[in-house]
């Protein structure tokens, strides 16, 4: 149909608005039972004559979308009605490169991280999910079950992962080949009749085609002209954001596969005055990439000089930590110079990529227990849970397998700040160790180290030992507990803290950062920018072949996007350049 091709309207101008279906590419059909194509209707528009005329209204929304191919193009894919192999992996395909489904899989790929953010995780937080673990065994079983300690290497959160990879790349590689074309096409000859356009004006002036086209192009247009007219359109960098937000998405898939590939976390927790070098062994908890050994490590080292808390002394936030930080002294290999790092929750320590995080802290009264024999049993440092985050009232574990003639063990409870409670006993009344004492639980008995069995060093199983005192008195630095049957003694000689880390090596994290700053930019742009056309048409008078006459010079304008009123600014802009320019008489609209 020629007037079809004469307005612009013609497949390849089809614009689709989706992620399953290439722009200016006909919809490829699964086999089975073929749907009815539905041809592009002419309109009035085009300069044919109907049966019953389009209106105004209805001719520039056909204009809009490209003709009636544009809603057949982005019908969703229709399932084979037979049962063959391939028309059931092309059904399988196109479902899963669907729009539909690439934003149902990133709502779900956002569901699914929410337990890792609520939930203590093992490679962050190990010591959150033992105490987990002690106060609710059962929920804490289920919840293992399911990977809710582990989220983000669990086999349900990579699978959402990969199909949501998948879905996006079979996306956009398409519509960016697509796009890469369209960009490559001229801009569309002008309708036939340009007063049917949301936007029109006329006036009489002289004007050439090329002269018209250079106005457009000032003004940023891709121009094509013809005989009698000029197209101008202006606003792909819409269509390249939504492209490019969608790429930078894969980015960040990629960049999170290529650190958990190549990359490592571990925790540590350091006690005061103890030191930590970046070897396997020294990890309490370590987790590698596929790709990552033992000598892919940073050979850094680092002694916890001192650390240090504020925490709010009145009013109704009591208690609540202002800052805290550790001082370090680090070598960052061997041989190096050694050098103070202030570590601080949001300022890591960076060794060649290779980051320090400090994520929690408690404290570790100092202990001396001698056995019966009177041999020094153990003497040093206890790391401590908190049993309260309020007040840093924390709860430890003490196993002296050594003792002799029994084994020993003992639960005890220490309070930074201690005060006597209302109903009797103690309590600690603030986080800082203002007054602190230790309560002691002591037991002895055999504490089953010796029959294979993986033990917490966190807990310790009663049910085999002797109870030899139940809650002692509270005792003071300095102070001791002569335990009962000349089982030993047990000193509290002071008081020391101790911080856990997290320390990561991810190559994909910068990447990453890149791609998050891309897809934000092109999210603004698909947004802000509009897709719009300009047509204008010279019509000279019968027998003014040479031009030297005064023409009717027509401006049509039509925006492809929703939201037309930045574009009627522009359009009223652009007809007032043209008739300051061109015309010769007032306007006749």
């Amino acid at each position: 149909m020629t007037s079809r091709k004469a307005s612009g309207e013609t497949r390849d101008d089809a614009r689709v608005v989706g992620l399953q279906v290439p722009v200016g590419e006909p919809a490829s059909r699964p086999e089975g039972p073929a749907e009815p194509v539905v041809e592009p209707r002419a309109t009035a528009a085009d300069g044919v004559q109907t049966d019953a005329g389009p209106t105004q209204d209805q001719a520039a929304e056909t204009e809009r979308t490209g003709g009636d191919f544009a809603a057949e193009v982005t019908a969703e894919p229709v399932r084979p009605a037979g049962f063959g192999l391939v028309a059931w992996l092309r059904w399988g395909w196109r479902t899963l490169t669907s729009m539909r489904t690439a934003l149902i899989l990133l709502f779900l790929f956002a569901v699914a991280s929410v337990p890792g953010s609520i939930l203590p995780q093992r490679n962050i937080s190990p010591e959150k999910v033992t105490k987990y673990f002690t106060d609710s065994p059962g929920l804490a079983a289920w919840l293992d079950r399911l990977y809710l300690f582990d989220v983000f290497h669990a086999p349900w959160f990579a699978a959402i992962y990969l199909l949501l990879f998948v879905s996006l790349v079979g996306c956009v590689l398409p519509r960016s080949l697509a796009h890469y074309r369209e960009l490559r096409r001229k801009p569309p000859a002008a309708p036939r009749n340009l007063s049917r356009l949301p936007r029109h004006a006329a006036f009489q002036g002289r004007a050439e085609v090329a002269d018209v086209a250079a106005r457009l192009r000032r003004k940023g247009y891709r121009v094509a002209t013809g005989p009698d007219w000029v197209a101008g359109e202006k606003g792909y960098l819409r269509e390249t954001g939504n492209l490019l937000f969608h790429i930078a998405l894969i980015g960040i898939l990629l960049a999170v596969g290529t650190g958990t590939l190549y990359g490592y976390r571990g925790n540590v927790l350091v006690v005061e005055g103890d030191g930590f070098a970046n070897t396997v062994a020294a990890y309490d908890r370590y987790v590698p990439g596929p790709r990552v050994n033992a000598e892919s490590l940073e050979p850094f080292s680092f002694t916890l000089e001192d650390f240090q808390a504020t925490y709010q002394t009145a009013g109704e936030h009591q208690g609540q930590a202002l800052d805290y930080w550790a001082r370090l002294r680090v070598t960052d290999r061997p041989g190096a110079p050694e050098r103070v790092h202030d570590l601080r929750v949001n300022e890591p320590l960076n060794v060649n990529g290779t980051q320090t995080y400090l994520l929690n802290h408690g404290y570790a009264p100092v202990v001396k227990i001698t056995d019966g024999d009177g041999q020094v049993a153990y003497d040093g440092p206890v790391p401590c849970l908190p049993a309260d985050q309020r007040t840093l009232t924390s709860e430890c574990v003490v196993k002296v397998p050594d003792a002799r003639p029994r084994q020993l063990g003992f639960l005890t409870r220490f309070l930074p700040s201690t005060a006597p409670a209302q109903g009797g006993g103690y309590v600690s009344v603030f986080p800082a160790a203002v007054n602190p004492t230790m309560q002691v639980w002591a037991f002895s008995g055999d504490l089953g180290l010796d029959d294979g069995r993986p033990q917490s060093v966190y807990q310790l199983d009663t049910d085999k030992l002797k109870p030899l005192v139940m809650q002692s008195a509270p005792l003071l630095p300095g102070q001791s507990l002569t335990l009962p049957d000349g089982a030993g003694t047990i000193a509290f000689t002071g008081v020391k803290e101790w911080i856990s880390l997290q320390i990561t090596y991810d190559p994909g994290r910068m990447p990453a950062l890149a791609s998050a700053v891309v897809a934000v930019v092109a999210l603004v742009l698909s947004l802000m920018v509009r897709r719009r056309r300009v047509w204008v048409r010279v019509s000279r008078p019968d027998g003014d072949a040479e031009g030297t006459g005064t023409a009717r010079i027509e401006v049509g304008g039509l925006s492809r996007t929703e939201g037309n009123a930045g574009f009627t600014e522009e359009f009223d802009e652009i007809v007032t350049t043209l008739r300051d320019r061109f015309a010769v008489a007032p306007a006749k609209e």
